[in-house]
């Protein structure tokens, strides 16, 4: 009898029914797809940025993401606690460049019937999350191949928060898995793909303000899907 494998242990863990471990529950489920995807990218070097009362905010409607890019200062810049490569891989993957300051992109959600996108997350684990992700594509749908996710684990922090004009939703790890149309499960009319996995909250991440944010775009760059989790109260507290 072979040993299970101890991160197989966690993700399962991760995963368990929320209301056993007396936790929230977090999905995506009942969530308009949103109209567009607003991302505000800040240089680590900026603390005035993130504390700026006049950064763009959401429109109804739109998912924000606030995403801290590493600066010319390395360690010594006052937001470098919170930056991550992962917010210079999107800057390239939307074709911008940032300065000392701060920048933002809003992206049209084209919501393409017949597609949706749930995610799931559990309670946090030590510094990992289980989540989940369900992807579900018309086998016929007008979209360049392959597609591309990306995940974000978020942490939710509302206005005051280091100094912070406006509630803030700050980008901690990402996820981007790439499929091809012949790896996706053909059911009927419909392509299907389900993914499952921990992933690392950095230090300092509150598990209590945890979410996920994802959306899915083809080879064009255009965004066929988005959502993001909400956290209720389970029905057995």
């Amino acid at each position: 009898m072979r040993t299970p494998r101890p991160w197989l242990r966690l993700i399962c863990l991760c995963l368990l029914p929320a209301a056993a471990l007396a936790q929230p529950v977090c999905n995506s489920d009942g969530q308009s797809v949103p109209s567009a995807v607003l991302e505000r990218f800040i240089s680590a070097d900026c603390a005035t940025c993130w504390q700026d009362p006049s950064a763009p905010t959401a429109a109804p409607g739109e998912l924000v993401l606030d995403w801290i890019v590493p600066g010319r200062l390395g360690d010594e810049a006052p937001l470098s606690a919170a930056a991550s490569r992962d917010a210079l891989e999107r800057l390239q993957d939307l074709g911008l460049s940032l300065t000392d300051t701060a920048t933002h992109q809003r992206t049209k959600v084209r919501a393409l019937d017949g597609t949706t996108l749930r995610l799931t997350h559990g309670p946090a684990v030590g510094n990992y999350v289980g989540v989940t992700m369900t992807l579900r594509l018309p086998a016929a749908a007008p979209l360049r191949w392959p597609v591309q996710m990306w995940l974000v684990l978020t942490e939710v922090l509302p206005a005051g928060t280091e100094h912070a004009a406006v509630p803030r939703n700050l980008a901690r790890n990402t996820f981007q898995p790439i499929w091809n149309k012949g790896e996706m499960l053909l059911q009927s009319k419909y392509l299907e793909t389900r993914d499952l996995r921990a992933m690392a909250m950095p230090e300092g991440t509150q598990p209590a303000r945890v979410r996920l944010a994802g959306w899915v775009q083809d080879a064009s760059g255009q965004v066929l899907v988005a959502t993001q989790t909400v956290c209720t109260e389970s029905p057995d507290q």
